[in-house]
C-alpha cells in the first residue's frame, strides 16, 4: 500500500463521525447497541395499542425514536474520540455548566406534565428536550473534574469540596423546587453522594463516613414507609397529593383502582399474564386496554407480557454487562477522575434501572424514570449513549496506556 493510499484511508477514518476511539471497549459496545435497538422494537410495539386504525403514527413514533438513537450514537461516538479529563478544568466546561442551568430554568416557560415542568417543547414537529438528563451527566463530570484532581489534594476541606457542591447543589435546586421533578432530582443527587464516596484523599473521610451513615438510615426510613405502618407517615409529609399517591399506591395499589393505582395494577397484570417465556413479540393484550405510559415509563410491563419472564433474565442480563464492565475498569484504574466517570455512569444506569423496575413492579414509588435505552424518549436515550461515550474515552485511554 503506497504512502498516498494510506493518507486517503487516514482520511476517511479521521472524516468518519461515528466512530469510535481506538481503544474503546466493544463489549460495552456491542451490547449498548442490542440494547437500543432492542428498546426501539419494544417501543414500536408498546404504542400498538395508542396507535390503532392509525399505522402512519405508530411508524412516526418508530421513526422518530431511531432517529434518536442515531443522534445519541453521533454523541457516543464524538465524546469517546475527543472528550479529555483534562477538558474538566477548562472554560469550556464552565460555559457548558452555564448553559445547562439557562436551560433548566428555561422549562417553566413550557406547559407542564404530571406535576413537573421538565421539558423544553419544540412547537409543530411534537419533540420535548429534557435537560434534566444531561445534568446527571453534568453531576459526576463535575465531581470528577475536582475531587479526582491530584492539584487539589492539598487544599482545606471546604475549598476542596467547595465547587462540586456549590454547582450540584443549584442543579438539585433547580429540579426539585423550578422543575417540581423529584425524581430526576434523586437521581442527581443520589449520583452525586455515590460519586462523592470514590476519592480516597483523608481530607473527605469524614465527611465519607457521614454520608454512608445518611445512607444506611435513608435505607432503613425507605423500608418503613413502604410497610403497611408508613402509610400515616405518607400521608404527613410536605408533598404533593399526587407526590403522595404515589407513596401510598405502592403500599396498597388497589386502594384508589381507578385512580392513583390504575397504571400499576394494569402493569402486574400484564406482568403475571406473561409467563416464562410470554405471549410473543406484538402479541400483548394489555396495551389495548387503555394502559397509558405503555412505551414510555410502563414498558417493562409490555416486556415481560410478550417476552415472559425470560425475557426479562435477558434484559437484565445485558444491562449487568455493561455496569459490571463499567465497574471493572473502574477498579482497575488508578485515576480518581477516571474511576468517578465510569461508577458515575454505571451508578447513572443502575439507579434508572432500579427505580423503574421498582416501580412498575409496585416495590417502591414509580417516579417517572425510564428505562435506560428501552423507554421512549429522545433525551433519555442520547444522554444515556453519551454518558457512555464519555467512559468509553476513558477506556480507551486506559487501554492505550494513557491514563493509569
Amino acid at each position: 500500500m503506497t504512502v498516498q493510499t494510506q493518507d486517503i484511508h487516514k482520511t476517511k477514518r479521521l472524516s468518519n463521525p461515528f466512530r469510535m476511539a481506538k481503544g474503546h471497549d466493544p463489549v460495552i459496545h456491542v451490547t449498548l447497541m442490542l440494547l437500543a435497538f432492542f428498546g426501539v422494537v419494544m417501543i414500536g410495539s408498546a404504542t400498538m395499542g395508542e396507535t390503532v386504525g392509525a399505522p402512519k403514527t405508530l411508524m412516526l413514533t418508530i421513526a422518530k425514536q431511531l432517529i434518536f438513537v442515531m443522534m445519541g450514537y453521533f454523541l457516543m461516538a464524538f465524546a469517546s474520540r475527543n472528550f479529555r479529563l483534562s477538558q474538566l478544568h477548562g472554560n469550556g466546561f464552565s460555559v457548558c455548566i452555564i448553559t445547562l442551568y439557562i436551560l433548566l430554568l428555561s422549562t417553566r416557560a413550557f406547559t407542564g406534565a404530571n406535576g413537573s415542568y421538565a421539558w423544553i417543547r419544540i412547537p409543530g414537529v411534537g419533540i420535548t428536550i429534557q435537560p434534566s438528563e444531561f445534568a446527571k451527566i453534568a453531576t459526576f463530570l463535575v465531581v470528577a473534574g475536582h475531587l479526582g484532581d491530584r492539584r487539589t489534594r492539598n487544599e482545606k476541606f471546604w475549598e476542596l469540596v467547595k465547587r462540586p457542591v456549590i454547582i450540584c447543589f443549584i442543579m438539585s435546586f433547580i429540579i426539585l423546587i423550578i422543575q417540581k421533578d423529584f425524581g430526576t432530582m434523586s437521581v442527581q443527587f443520589m449520583i452525586f453522594c455515590i460519586c462523592f464516596l470514590i476519592p480516597r484523599n483523608p481530607k473527605l473521610k469524614k465527611a465519607q463516613n457521614i454520608l454512608r451513615g445518611l445512607f444506611y438510615g435513608l435505607i432503613v426510613l425507605a423500608v418503613f414507609v413502604l410497610s403497611p405502618q408508613g402509610e400515616h407517615l405518607v400521608e404527613a409529609l410536605p408533598f404533593k397529593t399526587y407526590q403522595k399517591n404515589r407513596f401510598l399506591s405502592a403500599i396498597n395499589p388497589f386502594a384508589d383502582v381507578y385512580g392513583s393505582g390504575y397504571q400499576l395494577i394494569q402493569s402486574l397484570v400484564a406482568m403475571s399474564g406473561g409467563g416464562l417465556f410470554g405471549r410473543g413479540l406484538g402479541r400483548s393484550v394489555r396495551k389495548y386496554m387503555n394502559f397509558p405510559e405503555a412505551n414510555n415509563d410502563y414498558i417493562l410491563g409490555i416486556i415481560v407480557e410478550e417476552l415472559g419472564f425470560a425475557g426479562f433474565v435477558i434484559l437484565m442480563a445485558i444491562y449487568a454487562i455493561i455496569i459490571y464492565r463499567l465497574l471493572w475498569y473502574a477498579k482497575q484504574m488508578k485515576s480518581e477522575a477516571g474511576r468517578i466517570v465510569l461508577v458515575g455512569t454505571a451508578m447513572y444506569f443502575m439507579l434508572h434501572i432500579f427505580l423503574n423496575v421498582g416501580g412498575v413492579s409496585g416495590l417502591i414509588p414509580l417516579t417517572g424514570i425510564p428505562l435506560p435505552l428501552v423507554s421512549a424518549g429522545g433525551s433519555s436515550a442520547m444522554s444515556f449513549m453519551l454518558s457512555i461515550g464519555l467512559s468509553q474515552s476513558v477506556i480507551a485511554s486506559y487501554r492505550r496506556g494513557d491514563l493509569q
